[in-house]
């Protein structure tokens, strides 16, 4: 919560600042004038942060990457495709196993540990 009242603080200084420009539309996450963010709002501003960030080059890095960074990061975690589809916006597991099924962890991986479970090495 202190990180969105942060937000909210930010965006009251930015409201100020440009004056008759602003266009409120009730955003939480708007352009600097108010207005509905773009891909390119997006990718400029993610350049910005990439670049102020030691050891990154915006360069190397695209909004894109975090999503397929964050779907592996929670199929490592053990979360199910079920779990994951939601989080991402996806209405069916099918677009995410599409989109992110080299993120996904393999089901072999699964198959392999249920069976080192069932066939331990020291019987």
């Amino acid at each position: 919560m202190a990180g969105l009242a942060e937000h909210l603080e930010r965006q009251t200084v930015m409201r100020a600042t440009t004056g008759d420009r602003w266009q409120h539309h009730n955003l939480v996450f708007c352009s600097a004038t108010g207005t509905e963010l773009d891909a390119a709002n997006v990718r400029r501003d993610f350049r910005r942060v990439v670049d102020l960030t030691p050891g990154l080059n915006s360069a190397d890095w695209t909004p894109r990457e975090l999503g397929h960074s964050f779907v592996s990061l929670l199929s490592e975690g053990g979360l199910t495709k079920e779990q994951i589809s939601l989080l991402v916006g996806h209405k069916s597991t099918q677009v995410t196993e599409t989109v992110y099924r080299h993120q996904l962890r393999p089901v072999l991986i699964e198959g392999a540990e249920a069976m080192d479970q069932l066939l331990p090495a020291n019987r």
